[in-house]
């Protein structure tokens, strides 16, 4: 593994140091670590850029290791081991850890205005024409590094795409302005353990999407979610839209006092559904909460 420069970002506490932020295997730990935890090795970050459409996040090195979570076209992943075709890391939206296809991977480019697909999905074309060769889906939230194109057509000027184009309604011209809206338009797409793109997503990876496209990063599992949320709302306290609805293991958001909008493996997609229904179907009253800011 080729040393980079050190990356920026979240620093881990120490005495609550959780597998899924903080890179720490039993021969190896991000450098950011280094005097928090005792390894042998330590690494420097290299950021690269996910070059695919959309790429499985897995718990191990191997092809058919479970997926935690899934990285878009054009986020970036902090390699700190490469080895048998796998990288190990975390992205850099969340820091969430684990392995991609080390081939899926690709520099990060220099120059271009940094913009987000969205709020619904895209297409890197090969030429700026509407009749132009596909070269890539890009899902809502990949990210693109695009020139000031006189035309309808944005080229892509740096990192993944490079040299492709990108129709301007493909992309946000700000951050959107009801992230609530945003997750309400994945309303059908199919539920995919550890998905966070429209061919399958999970509780979590939905509100964490919704949330980059308004400007909110967010981390990626649903008790993480919660957790950075606001205080409890009282069981007398009614719904509002945009309130956190949590169970162990599970997320969704209100869209008005009485319907949750959520991933969930019970339809097998997102669905739109009376709150008090899933809390009978899961036999328990789910905790509320806002999330701050």
């Amino acid at each position: 593994m080729t040393l980079g420069f050190r990356l920026s970002g979240p620093s881990p506490d120490p005495k609550t140091l959780d597998p899924r932020e903080a890179a720490v295997r039993p021969d190896l730990a991000d450098v950011a670590l280094a005097g928090r935890i005792a390894r042998a090795h330590y690494a420097c970050p290299v950021v690269r850029r996910v070059a695919v459409s959309v790429v499985d996040l897995r718990s191990g090195p191997e092809a058919h290791a479970p997926a935690v979570s899934q990285l878009l076209f054009g986020e970036g992943f902090a390699v700190l081991d490469l080895g048998a075709g796998a990288a190990w890391g975390y992205g850099l939206h969340d820091h969430y850890v684990g392995y991609v296809d080390a081939a899926t991977l690709t520099a990060e480019g220099q120059g271009g205005r940094p913009v987000l697909v969205g709020p619904g999905d895209g297409l890197l074309l090969a030429d700026p024409t509407s009749k132009a060769r596909v070269v890539a889906w890009l899902p809502a939230g990949a990210e693109l590094a695009v020139g000031d194109g006189e035309g309808e057509f944005l080229p892509v000027v740096a990192g993944p795409g490079a040299g492709g184009y990108v129709h301007r309604r493909h992309v946000m011209p700000g951050p959107a302005p009801d992230w609530v809206a945003v997750a309400e338009g994945f309303l059908g797409a199919p539920y995919r353990w550890g998905g966070r793109a429209r061919t399958g997503l999970d509780c979590s990876g939905l509100l964490q999407v919704a949330r980059k496209l308004v400007g909110r990063p967010a981390r990626r599992d649903s008790d993480m979610l919660f957790a950075d949320a606001g205080p409890d709302l009282g069981p007398g306290e009614p719904c509002r839209r945009g309130d956190l609805a949590w169970w162990p293991g599970h997320i969704g958001v209100m869209v008005d006092d009485e319907r949750l909008l959520h991933a969930n493996a019970f339809h097998m997609r997102v669905t739109l559904e009376p709150l008090h229904e899933v809390e009978a179907r899961l036999g328990v009253p789910a905790r509320r909460r806002r999330p701050l800011g």
